[in-house]
């Protein structure tokens, strides 16, 4: 958090001394500093770039993160904040001769208040654990990245983290109340509350999607909210993507808000049956949308034919609707364990970006074309109905020069998303990824903007890269 240029050169005894002062605020237990440990460390889900922290620290309360971060503040040492470690873009890669704060023992729910429709847990909490305290009340929490049964919402609240659900109920932004902060002095701060709207400058949606550059959330205040009354799942399979595609388009068209609406194409499709065996995704289709509605049960029972007729009219070839809970998880089971299901294809670069969803027919064309000319298959799996897309790069690894031909090809797709109106990222983030991508979305005078905010909460990062 410091500029590179004038990082301390600290010695392994002075170190020593280091991790003595986190081992005071902490114990001797939340320091790690073991070099074989520590290679646990030096990479999140984006495994292809790595850096090994200098030491990892895993406080268990705001109190703590606080006194680790006025140690680094006075020593000048950078820090960098992690969750569970599994975002997809260099967002907690350590920078050189750092300390990771680490806050997945920071797994407290503090506080239920179903009145007000709101849970207030600490950083470390996992995701799908929010769902589970409450789901016996009738309530849940909306954002469910892929990744819900093990991610935390600290690193939520750092990526902005999207989902399936996203696409009805809004990313994580639209979801947080209220944060606590340590900022990088180790001062601690309230922003946001515990009603929708508080006066002044929205600090809280500034914060949320900040990627760790304006210090660490240790406490969240989520909105929740009630569950359905019903819900309704339908598995529909084209003949071409073009076709998916502009179901997509007509569905929304419509007036009709699905809770979700996926698509996957054949590569992925195929990839799902070999490991998962759902028996349910047609091998042959080029593509499926997997769509699903809820609210009050004549709602959902009149979209649900609604939605069917369109898809039908579009092309579908079968339009499945679940008729029950247990074909429901199966049919969402698949879509869930797709990339793992790629993944046992191949080593694979998986990227994020948005388009408007009216260019999703001609922008899929383009990427596969992309794909073709560099000589790698792409698969594709998206969010469809906020058109955020999630092409699956596979390659081999150890080819050498292959990952710099992915690399550049991602970046390719990534430049084609912005061309047509859209993002370099819808719910991933830029961590280390993408940073070099800024300038095709952001001009000078935008990006100058940004820095100036960030030396606002930080006035040490202003030669940070």
């Amino acid at each position: 958090m410091i500029p590179k240029n004038i990082l301390p050169h600290l010695q392994p005894t002075k170190w020593r001394k280091i991790a003595q002062k986190f081992e005071a605020v902490v114990g001797k237990k939340g320091v790690v500093q073991r070099q074989e440990e520590l290679l646990t460390y030096e990479c999140d889900s984006l495994t292809s770039y790595r850096q090994r922290p200098a030491l990892v620290v895993l406080p268990r309360t705001t109190e703590q993160v606080a006194e680790v971060v006025k140690i680094c503040h006075q020593k000048q040492i950078p820090w960098v904040t992690r969750g569970a470690g599994t975002g997809i873009s260099g967002g907690a890669l350590p920078v050189e001769n750092c300390v990771l704060i680490v806050t997945t023992l920071m797994k407290q729910i503090l506080k239920v208040d179903l009145e007000n429709q709101l849970i207030i847990v600490q950083a470390g909490v996992i995701n799908n654990w929010v769902t589970q305290a409450i789901s016996g009340s009738g309530f849940y929490y909306a954002p469910d990245p892929s990744s819900q049964t093990v991610c935390t919402i600290g690193g939520n609240i750092a990526e902005n983290a999207g989902g399936i659900h996203c696409l009805k109920y809004g990313v994580t932004t639209n979801h947080v109340l209220g944060l606590k902060l340590v900022i990088t002095d180790g001062s601690v701060v309230d922003v946001g509350g515990m009603i929708p709207e508080m006066p002044g400058y929205d600090l809280t949606g500034l914060f949320v999607g900040s990627e760790g550059t304006l210090g660490i959330a240790t406490e969240i205040t989520l909105r929740i909210i009630k569950t359905p009354e019903a819900i309704g799942t339908l598995l529909a399979d084209f003949a071409t993507i073009e076709d998916a595609g502009n179901a997509v388009t007509n569905i929304i068209s419509a007036g009709i808000m699905p809770a979700a609406m996926e698509l996957m194409d054949n590569m992925t499709i195929n990839a799902i049956e070999d490991v998962i065996n759902t028996g349910c995704y047609p091998r042959d289709a080029a593509a499926v949308l997997l769509i699903e509605l809820d609210g009050l049960a004549v709602e959902v029972e009149s979209n649900q034919q609604q939605v069917a007729k369109i898809c039908q009219q579009n092309g579908a070839r079968n339009v499945i609707i679940a008729s029950d809970q247990q074909m429901r998880v199966k049919l969402w089971q698949g879509r869930k364990t797709a990339l793992i299901a790629l993944g046992y294809q191949s080593n694979y670069f998986l990227q994020d970006g948005v388009i408007p969803r009216t260019q999703l027919a001609s922008v899929l064309k383009e990427i596969a074309a992309l794909g073709n000319k560099y000589g790698y298959r792409i698969a594709n799996t998206l969010h469809a109905g906020d058109g955020n897309l999630h092409p699956v790069i596979l390659y081999n690894h150890s080819v050498p020069g292959a990952f710099k031909q992915v690399e550049e090809l991602s970046g390719e797709i990534l430049k084609l998303c912005v061309r047509v109106g859209g993002s370099i990222s819808g719910e991933h983030g830029i961590g280390a990824d993408k940073k070099c991508l800024m300038p095709e979305m952001f001009n000078d005078a935008d990006l100058e903007t940004m820095q100036l905010l960030r030396l606002a909460f930080n006035p040490h990062s202003a030669d940070v890269t």
